[in-house]
């Protein structure tokens, strides 16, 4: 398993932990904002490490990226709906999508010849 696989699947998971507990939790409290907080940086890590992250064919992204890219503008959105327009509406959307987006892509990364379905399932 390479570094970047490593950091991946390292913030994948807590995220999935995480971000089901911020989503399960009073809105607005000290530690709901705080574990949202740890929840966040897990889903850039878990996006950002993914660009390294191209074991099918090196050199290569695949459309699974463009889920990356997506989370990155995302959480971003999500972020600024509630920190600077107080939009708590559209931050509870965002998040729930980036949430939904999360569980999806960690299934299809276990479909055969994916790098999960081949470490864990092969």
């Amino acid at each position: 398993m390479s570094w970047a696989v490593a950091i991946h699947l390292f913030a994948a998971v807590p995220a999935l932990l995480v971000g089901g507990a911020t989503l399960g939790m009073k809105k607005g409290t000290r530690r709901h904002k705080a574990v949202g907080r740890i929840w966040v940086a897990l889903m850039l890590v878990t996006a950002i490490s993914s660009f390294w992250i191209q074991s099918l064919n090196p050199g290569h992204y695949s459309w699974i990226h463009l889920l990356a890219i997506w989370t990155v503008f995302a959480v971003v959105m999500a972020v600024v709906a509630i920190r600077w327009r107080r939009n708590w509406p559209s931050h509870m959307g965002w998040m729930i999508g980036t949430y939904a987006g999360l569980l999806i892509a960690g299934g299809l990364a276990f479909l055969p010849d994916r790098l999960l379905w081949r470490i864990f399932l092969s």
